[in-house]
């Protein structure tokens, strides 16, 4: 190894802990001596006699299958000859985890005779391999469990539901001597609940064993959901997919009771209360989430059907205790007027698994009215290369970059080393906040912003303090957008008529260039970036304002365009 490598390996192993480093080792160590959990171990537990309070969501956008050879998943389909190839592996890693998860099979067109011969052709047929990971056995259990315990979700097949308790008894078995220490974070948390879920759901000394990690999980969702409510891996995505966990793990507790340890119930919906208030920061006036890190549309269900889902329940929204800010994740929603400017303020969390991060520091997506008009990146994959080095980038954020180098020192896929330094300085809910970012490679270099609404105009102060370097400005636009630059000025038109007018700072050279969006795993979609440039800059001001709008194309104000 060389010594460049060596020292961004350090960076990067220094902030671990030591059960992930213990983990890391074990993990290695069973992949020599490991193997599943055999379904001969003891008989198969009882499924408790319960049926869930208020029925469970569907699949997510995403997930498809024609019920045995078509599967479309993450926008990639793929079609089987004569039967589902659970070791097939030629769409990535990702999309092999989803085939294993069997979000699919929550669709509810799928009939229940479809469910069941999908479900029993997995277990026939696929003895080890990724399937017998600990993450798709945490996501692959719970769906099968929902599916057992929703009324005519399956054939009412008692020898059906004898060999699919036994081998959910074999999986989750497996799954409570792997769990994934080495890696923490999510993954950590949808082993814990998938145990607690199985032992609300069944009844037994397996069950008994596998409820006994409700006190780990407990101390992880103190842990991993922020007192503002915010999952700590700072992704609205993985945000709600735990957010279904949790709604889902509280609908059995108060089902299961009888099961149920004491307080459990109380801890999962106070959380998840919080979870819905921190939920409704990062929502845009559209409905769907700000694309923050490693986040993208039709994963998780959207907020309107969490918060649905929530009520349901009895489960309402918990806002943070100043509305608009997640203090400890990082983030300010300003909303005045037509303008909604959601931004973060952190650097990469948490420091032990910063894995979904992004350079995103000082960054924002701004909508006006209920159109998006400024969007981060997004994220298509997770595979190495040229898209997802770009997904991660500080200059596919709306930020500032200085001297053309990452916010954070990113490599590999999920990986990093040196960490920029963020600050919130101030923030005013609704209306104003100043925050600062120095990056790790030019640590005395300060980048701070100022975003502030006044009547009917958004401004953004930059200011750059300390040692000079050059910068690059980059406001990446909505796809669809057809912005117009004439001299300290942009323009462009939403689709509702609302004419945009943008004006531009002086020590800047601002050009239009084409960009990636990213909103889908699987899809990318061109759009425009205006970018400045400067070798040098102390300080920017830039204006956005509604200037005008227009109702009727084809009304006279239409040729109006001098008031621009």
């Amino acid at each position: 190894m060389r010594r460049a490598e060596l020292a961004r390996a350090l960076r990067t192993v220094r902030y671990l802990r030591p059960v992930q480093v213990v983990g890391q080792l074990r993990r290695r160590l069973r992949r020599v001596f490991g193997a599943p959990a055999s379904e001969r171990e003891g008989p198969p537990p009882a499924l408790a006699t319960i049926q869930p309070l208020v029925p469970f969501l569907g699949a997510p956008a995403h997930a498809y299958t024609d019920g045995w050879r078509r599967f479309r998943l993450l926008n990639r389909e793929v079609t089987f000859a004569g039967c589902p190839d659970w070791d097939f592996g030629g769409e990535g890693p990702l999309w092999a985890y989803h085939l294993h998860q069997f979000d699919y099979a929550r669709r509810a067109t799928l009939p229940p005779e479809a469910r069941r011969a999908l479900m029993l052709d997995w277990i026939a047929r696929h003895r080890e391999g990724v399937g017998w990971e600990s993450g798709p056995i945490s996501l692959r259990a719970q769906t099968w469990i929902k599916l057992l315990l929703e009324p005519r979700a399956l054939p009412d097949d008692q020898a059906t539901r004898a060999r699919l308790a036994a081998s959910l008894a074999s999986q989750l078995t497996t799954l409570s001597r792997n769990l994934e220490t080495h890696l923490l974070g999510n993954h950590y948390l949808s082993n814990l609940i998938a145990l607690v879920m199985g032992g609300l759901a069944f009844e037994g000394p397996g069950p008994n064993a596998w409820l006994a990690f409700e006190r780990r999980l407990r101390e992880e969702l103190a842990e991993q959901v922020l007192p503002d409510g915010a999952h700590v891996e700072r992704s609205p995505m993985y945000h709600s997919l735990l957010l279904e966990s949790v709604l889902n793990l509280a609908n059995l507790a108060t089902a299961a009771a009888r099961r149920a340890p004491s307080g459990l119930e109380e801890t999962l919906r106070e959380t998840a209360g919080r979870m819905l208030g921190a939920l409704a920061v990062w929502t845009h006036p559209d409905g769907e989430v700000a694309l923050f890190g490693d986040c993208a549309f039709g994963v998780a269900h959207p907020p309107a059907a969490l918060t649905s889902y929530g009520a349901a329940l009895g489960i309402v929204p918990r806002g943070p205790k100043r509305p608009g800010i997640l203090e400890n994740a990082g983030f300010v929603r300003i909303s005045s007027g037509p303008f909604t400017a959601i931004t973060s303020v952190s650097g990469p969390m948490p420091s032990y698994q910063p894995g979904h991060a992004h350079c995103d520091a000082l960054a924002f997506e701004l909508s006006v009215g209920r159109e998006r008009l400024v969007t981060d990146t997004g994220v298509a994959e997770y595979l190495p290369g040229a898209l997802r080095d770009l997904s991660r980038a500080t200059r596919s954020h709306a930020t500032v970059e200085v001297n053309g180098a990452d916010q954070a020192e990113l490599w590999a896929e999920h990986r990093i080393g040196g960490r920029p330094r963020v600050v919130i300085a101030s923030a005013e809910p609704g209306r104003r906040l100043e925050a600062t970012c120095a990056s790790w490679s030019t640590p005395n270099t300060l980048h701070r912003r100022v975003m502030e609404a006044k009547p009917g105009v958004l401004e953004i102060r930059d200011t750059i303090e300390g040692q000079s370097h050059p910068v690059r400005f980059s406001l990446p636009f909505a796809p669809g957008l057809e912005p117009r630059l004439e001299r300290r000025r942009a323009r462009l038109r939403l689709r509702d008529g609302t004419w945009i007018r943008i004006d531009l700072p002086e020590g800047l050279h601002f050009a239009l260039e084409r960009g990636l969006y990213l909103p889908e795993f699987g899809r990318t979609v061109e759009r425009w970036v205006l970018v400045g440039r400067a070798e040098q800059l102390d300080r920017a001001v830039l204006r956005i304002s509604v200037a005008e709008v227009l109702r009727h194309s084809g009304s006279p104000q239409a040729s109006r365009q001098s008031a621009l």
